[in-house]
């Protein structure tokens, strides 16, 4: 009898999953595609003191020029993701440089001895108590979020905390699940969050006030269910490391962000302390500049270069060692920079198609006549898919609510509760579309494939969905209506 053929190994059956940048510029060609498909329209648009920008004005969509997007837009669209090529007017430059610079900062860190040291340090002490890191954590990020919308600024903390939870026992995701899902939830459930919130709701023509308890609840609620999972499965991987949805690549990780050295060096050192004091206090500044200081990304990129210098210099690196741990660290980041414009650059083939307005102009037209909890639920799924198309949080609330909130009062539905629609809408879709810097840096950052981010994603997607549905459906029944 013949042998049978061998069977497949696993290494030829197995399906792999393309790479983030393989994602984003198949996204590229599909929004492109999407640019013929779909009609060019625009709302006229007046200036708006309030908000410092223009605002579409309901009632006068027009259809306009096409300006579909061919195969020179497409090749493009990556360069127009950093700058403006016409124009030379920044895109996401600035946040690319941004990520180089942490990226050169924590090279010379990293280069003293003392991150790996001072968290060997932190571990030993911490033994058995590790778990109380995840909520602690997550409510410090969700505050920020909930404040201030903290988002593009969480990146600097990917390659800090990234190190701290392998060394207690978890993996690579669950920093990415305390970064994204702790600062994602805070804004999800914004409550003076400037830009979110208050943008939306001046946008909308109410107070920020206007439905600020039923937020409350909201955040609450949203939070305790994302930390009770995170936690969860921490504790799972922490049992049996195996069970990690990233582990295989367990050993990479544990090189790339220097597990794998030797006990004996790193002892930890006076002059170990004295870099990590530097260290915590550059974050510290950071945040004091975003949030008093008016600092946005050249700033903040300003500081880490200057940081690193100055560390480099105490932690007696010398100029050559300073310079090639500097310039190593922003190297391990390139990819992430690229991966930002990547993301960009679909943005900028979407508003050059001009598709933008249409798809909001169709969406104001579906909620029309509808019950009005059905309406604000409606409303929730409009805004997630108009997420998709405008990724910035004041983009799209400038966008969206001078043309659907006004719709609200003819369904009997306060304009306050679609302001918490567009906001929990926009919150949900941030924490997993592939046009987000903020997503898509982080996890390579961390060194997360994206698919595994989705598997790890879904439960949460339908708990906080479950969640936010009931919230704006309840918020309808307790007063939720025109005043």
């Amino acid at each position: 009898m013949p042998p049978s053929p061998p069977a497949p190994t696993k290494e030829t059956s197995r399906f792999r999953f393309p790479s983030a940048y393989t994602i984003l510029f198949a996204l590229i060609i599909i929004v492109a595609a999407l640019t013929w498909i779909i009609p060019a329209g625009q709302y006229e648009r007046v200036a708006s003191q309030v908000l410092g920008k223009d605002v579409p004005v309901a009632g006068t969509y027009a259809p306009m020029d096409a300006n579909p997007q061919g195969f020179s837009d497409i090749v493009l669209a990556p360069i127009a993701g950093f700058y403006d090529p016409s124009s030379y007017t920044a895109n996401a430059i600035d946040v690319a440089l941004f990520v180089l610079m942490i990226g050169g900062f924590i090279g010379v860190v990293t280069a003293t001895g003392a991150i790996d040291a001072g968290i060997k340090r932190a571990m030993t002490r911490l033994k058995g108590r590790e778990k109380w890191m995840i909520p602690i954590l997550m409510g410090l990020f969700a505050l920020g979020g909930t404040t201030e919308g903290m988002a593009e600024e969480t990146l600097a903390f990917y390659v800090l905390l990234t190190p701290v939870m392998i060394a207690a026992g978890y993996d690579a995701l669950t920093a990415v699940a305390v970064i994204l899902l702790g600062a994602g939830v805070g804004v999800l459930g914004s409550t003076v969050n400037a830009f979110s919130t208050v943008i939306a709701s001046n946008a909308a023509g109410v107070p920020f006030t206007d439905g600020l308890v039923l937020r409350v609840v909201l955040l609450a609620l949203t939070f305790a269910a994302t930390v009770a999972y995170v936690m969860r499965y921490a504790a799972r991987v922490k049992a049996d490391p195996s069970r990690s949805l990233v582990f295989d690549r367990k050993e990479q990780n544990e090189k790339h962000f220097g597990m794998a050295t030797e006990a004996a060096a790193t002892t930890f050192t006076g002059l170990h302390k004295i870099v990590l004091l530097l260290f915590g206090a550059t974050f510290a500044v950071m945040i004091w500049g975003v949030s008093l200081g008016g600092w946005w990304m050249a700033e903040m990129s300003g500081l880490f270069l200057f940081a690193g210098i100055g560390i480099g210099l105490i932690g007696r690196l010398g100029e050559k060692g300073l310079v090639d741990a500097f310039v190593g660290g922003a190297r391990d980041l390139l990819g992430v920079a690229l991966i930002i414009g990547l993301a960009r650059g679909i943005v900028v083939i979407m508003d050059a198609g001009h598709m933008t307005d249409t798809i909001l102009h169709w969406a104001e037209g579906t909620v029309a006549g509808l019950n009005s909890v059905v309406f604000i639920n409606v409303m929730y799924w409009i805004e997630v898919a108009l997420s998709f198309f405008v990724p910035s949080t004041s983009g799209l609330a400038v966008l969206s609510m001078p043309i659907l909130a006004p719709v609200a009062d003819f369904a009997g539905v306060a304009r306050h509760l679609v302001v918490t629609a567009f906001q929990s809408a926009e919150g949900v879709v941030n924490l997993v579309t592939p046009t987000s810097a903020v997503v898509m840096g982080g996890l390579a950052i961390a060194r997360v494939p994206y698919e595994r981010w989705l598997r790890f994603f879904w439960p949460v997607l339908l708990g906080l969905t479950i969640i936010i549905m009931a919230i704006l459906s309840i918020g309808v029944f307790l007063g939720g209506t025109p005043t």
